[in-house]
């Protein structure tokens, strides 16, 4: 029988070819000139940024002509916002306060609050103010708030202060901090909500690096369930029972591998994709190269099968064989490829852990802490499969029939990630066909067909009643595949009333695939509000988003009035990249609103799978 060894030694010669020929990287982006300053020297620039206090200096106010002066010096590359502004008097006494003046800020697109204005360098704000009586002194309490960002880097909290101002003519002026209540000014000026990306991306820039690299571990553990990346599983396990002489301890190491190797390319993957804008995962979802790796799970899964033995002549075999144990390191270095590859190929979908890593990675220019997140998130998912894999090689038996049925369950498995993989590439009859053929495959291999006999034990008569049940339904998968609208778990969808009423209250999305027909889609939706939903073919968690959520009458609800678009980017194309691009999206699923005016509610944009409720709850803000 052709050893286990050989197969892993030539598939990576094969898995190296299908990389080679399909990674295509983006060039980076040219360098711009630093902005403009004024006095840089003033101001000490560090790697954890400025203190609010050095990027938004407030000046010593003075009381000139009636008016009351109030300034800020702004760092280099920092800008206030205008609209942030808070200015409320309390306890005004003999003394009468005007309305604040606010000094006119430069446009400006904003990552986290859209259309703004900016202040740079210097802002000053005018407040009226004269005594009622100019031979009696006059006092207040003034309560101040500001808000700024460090260009494209770090935004700062906001500042509240309270000062207790006493003024006497002509000019004299007293200034001392104080305190008051500020519920009321929170209340009064409500911030505008930031999307979950982006109040990760907003952590990672201002948070304690330690806690910041624990939560991304954290964020990875529960990826890991996740469609995009629990496929990982038995794609490890079907490694690891292949294995001879198989013990905890080279589980472990086999399942470290695969692991590190899977959290090494996921972290370069994110980086690039952060820094060039080009989202490597998503060059791997073309036909040729998910059916490559496909075939590789195949030809895994028949060796299971004990299919190997006749397919070359025992002198060959033993040739290949006799290479193959000479290197040591080759069961490593097929495992490492493969988890290489898994990361690149199996869980291309974007999560709003990631997407916020990517966005402090584009916005900064930090790979390196954007690289460290990136590399505690592929952890945190790979977690979960080093504990497998490891207890694989405790509680796999070691020999035997036993073993031999074990092996034949994780072929089964992988034939189901092969067809899984393809799915985002072949139509649904065709899929669910193959489906059909697992599963009518696997039970006649269970027996489902073979009599039984007055010496059949419990178990044997336990396991044609499960292939039978496996038959049946696979049978039924089959018929559904005629249809073309069946599902794998619902096969018979198509048949009934309640079908044609689900097909006939299917969400109105028309598609578009540039950035031109976005740009008209809106022009022709001016007074709607717009939803654009970013899909693909590949993309487990965007089907998620039509079957779960957009499917939920609530939702639909509450989307009768708005334009809906698909911009659908299955394909990497220069249209589909400058799609992405334009709107700093590294892949689906990701969801856009647009306001009535055409402008685009940033703050509301959502990156991931958001159940159905939750949905409802989240539209019930936009569209309000």
């Amino acid at each position: 029988m052709l050893k286990r060894n050989w197969i892993q030694g030539w598939y990576v010669w094969l898995l190296a070819l299908l990389l080679a020929s399909s990674v295509v990287m983006a060039e980076p982006p040219a360098a711009t000139a630093p902005p403009a300053t004024t006095d840089a020297a003033a101001f000490d620039f560090g790697d954890e940024g400025l203190s609010p206090e050095q990027a938004f200096a407030f000046g010593k106010p003075r009381w000139e002509g009636d008016k009351l002066y109030l300034s800020w010096v702004v760092a280099p590359n920092h800008y206030l916002y205008k609209d942030r502004f808070i200015v409320k008097t309390h306890q005004v006494n003999g003394v009468v306060v005007g309305e604040a003046q606010l000094p006119d800020g430069k446009k400006k697109v904003d990552e986290f609050f859209g259309n703004i204005e900016a202040l740079y360098e210097y802002a000053e704000i005018v407040i009226p103010l004269k005594l009622t009586d100019a031979n009696q002194p006059g006092n207040f309490v003034l309560e101040l708030g500001w808000r700024g960002c460090e260009e494209g880097r770090i935004c700062y909290p906001e500042e509240l202060q309270a000062f207790k101002v006493s003024v006497v003519a002509p000019a004299a002026l007293t200034w001392e901090t104080t305190s008051v209540p500020v519920a009321q000014t929170t209340a009064a000026a409500p911030t505008e909500p930031v999307p979950e990306q982006d109040a990760i991306a907003q952590r990672l820039a201002s948070g304690n690096t330690m806690l910041t690299l624990l939560g991304f571990l954290g964020f990875g553990l529960l990826l890991a369930f996740t469609p995009c990346v629990f496929p990982m599983i038995p794609i490890l396990s079907g490694i690891i029972v292949g294995q001879k002489n198989l013990t905890p301890r080279k589980a472990f190491v086999l399942s470290l591998v695969y692991v590190l190797a899977m959290a090494v390319t996921y972290t370069i993957a994110g980086v690039l994709a952060g820094v060039f804008g080009q989202n490597l995962q998503a060059t791997f979802q073309n036909v040729w190269v998910l059916a490559g790796f496909s075939a590789i799970f195949v030809l895994l899964a028949l060796s299971m099968f004990g299919f190997y033995e006749l397919q070359m002549p025992s002198a060959i075999q033993s040739r290949l064989n006799n290479l193959s144990n000479r290197q040591e390191g080759g069961n490593l270095v097929g495992v490492a490829v493969m988890g290489m590859l898994s990361a690149l190929i199996v869980g291309p979908c974007v999560a709003a852990p990631l997407a916020g890593a990517l966005i402090y990675i584009g916005n900064t220019g930090d790979a390196l802490l954007g690289g460290m997140a990136l590399f505690a998130l592929s952890i945190g998912m790979g977690i979960p499969l080093l504990l497998v894999g490891t207890s694989a090689g405790k509680w796999l038996p070691r020999a035997g029939g036993w073993m031999e049925a074990i092996k034949a369950i994780f072929g089964v498995m992988l034939l189901g990630v092969a067809i899984w993989l393809l799915e985002r590439v072949l139509p649904s009859s065709v899929s669910l066909l193959l489906w059909a053929a697992l599963l009518v495959l696997s039970a006649i291999f269970l027996g489902a067909l073979t009599p039984l006999t007055t010496e059949s034990t419990g178990w044997r008569k336990l396991w044609k009643g499960v292939g039978i049940l496996v038959l049946v339904y696979g049978c039924l998968v089959l018929v559904g595949s005629t249809t073309g609208k069946g599902e794998l778990w619902q096969p018979l969808r198509s048949f009934g009333a309640a079908n044609a009423a689900t097909e006939s209250t299917a969400l109105p999305f028309r598609t578009v695939t540039t950035l031109d027909a976005v740009n008209e889609a809106l022009a022709d939706a001016k007074g709607q509000t717009v939803m654009l939903d970013f899909y693909a073919d590949w993309c487990v968690t965007c089907k998620e988003m039509e079957k779960y959520t957009f499917s939920d009458p609530a939702v639909q609800a509450q989307l009768r009035t708005a334009v809906l678009l698909k911009a659908d980017v299955s394909k990497t194309t220069p249209e589909s990249k400058a799609l992405l691009q334009h709107f700093k999206i590294s892949g689906p699923p990701a969801i856009v609103f647009f306001s009535k005016d055409g402008q685009e509610l940033r703050q509301y944009r959502q990156v991931g799978f958001m159940p159905a409720a939750a949905f409802a709850a989240h539209l019930d803000k936009v569209l309000k």
